[in-house]
Formats: structure tokens, C-alpha cells, sequence
């Protein structure tokens, strides 16, 4: 046999080889992560439930959803354990930034249209002029024009009519 034959057949075995891999690998670390979980930690099941562990068995986990609400759920159910931070953001709300309280953006606009005296003293010593787009200028050429200059403009137009005309 020819080693041009023999070409696709060592790559498409490579290629499952290396698909299995990552398919193990995968496997793998769910089963750590899965295996990590802790009474205490948040989570979110693969039906999108979020849920704070209470306890922890050989093959199931009961998950506290609630207050008196307990669930047992298989360890396969559960899609990922969460840090503390995200589940808080997630269920709860709260967002715990390490950034300083002054970069905050309120949350309606009423502050950007608020005047105060500051602002106004600032914009009175500006030399910045208004920027003129033309569109007043237009309409006072149109105003200035001659009412001569007007009827020069309409005879040299077209006339609409309805259609019946004289010549044929």
C-alpha cells in the first residue's frame, strides 16, 4: 500500500482521538468542580435554578432555593458552582465593586440636567460661539428676494395642469 492511501485514514483517526480528548478533559473538570461543591457555596443547576448548598452526598446534593425550601438534586444537575461575589450579583442584587464610589452613574438623568450657578459662570465665560448650520441664512435670502425675482422664477418653471392641453 501506498502511504498517500493510508493519508486520510491516520488523520481521521487523529481527529477522533483528539475530539475524545476534549471531551474527557471536559468531563473531567465538571466531575472536580462537581466534587469541590461545599455547604455554603452557590450554584445554578442545568435548568438555570440558582440554589446555595446544604448538603453534600456521595451522588445527590440538597440545595436550600428558599426559605424551607429544600430540593435534592442529582451531583450531574448541578452546571456550576458559583463564587460568592457572582452569586450575590446574580440572586441577590448586590454588587460588590472594588472601585471607589465617585465613578457611580446615577441611575435617571435628573443630575445632568440640574442647573447650578457654576455651570452657567462657565458657560458665560465661554468664547465658544454657537455654530450656525445656514439654515437661518437660507430663509432670510428667500424673505429679501424681490417679488419681481419671485415671478421671473415661477414663469420659468413648468405650470402643472390636469392633463388636457390644446396641442396635439
Amino acid at each position: 500500500m501506498n502511504a498517500f492511501t493510508l493519508l486520510p485514514f491516520i488523520v481521521l483517526i487523529a481527529a477522533m482521538f483528539l475530539m475524545t480528548r476534549s471531551a474527557k478533559k471536559k468531563q473531567q473538570q465538571a466531575a472536580n468542580m462537581r466534587n469541590e461543591m461545599q455547604p455554603g457555596s452557590g450554584v445554578r443547576t442545568i435548568g438555570g435554578m440558582y440554589a446555595t448548598v446544604k448538603e453534600v452526598n456521595e451522588d445527590t446534593v440538597l440545595l436550600d432555593a428558599g426559605p424551607g425550601v429544600d430540593l435534592l438534586f442529582a451531583k450531574n444537575a448541578i452546571g456550576a458552582v458559583l463564587t460568592d461575589d457572582e452569586y450575590n450579583r446574580i440572586v441577590h442584587g448586590i454588587e460588590h465593586d472594588l472601585k471607589s464610589d465617585a465613578d457611580i452613574v446615577p441611575d435617571d438623568a435628573s443630575s445632568l440636567t440640574e442647573t447650578d450657578e457654576s455651570a452657567d459662570a462657565a458657560a458665560a465665560a465661554s468664547d465658544d460661539k454657537a455654530v450656525d448650520l445656514g439654515k437661518k441664512d437660507a430663509a432670510e435670502d428667500k424673505a429679501d428676494e424681490a417679488p419681481e425675482a419671485a415671478e421671473d422664477k415661477a414663469d420659468e418653471e413648468p405650470k402643472k395642469t390636469d392633463g388636457d392641453t390644446d396641442t396635439k
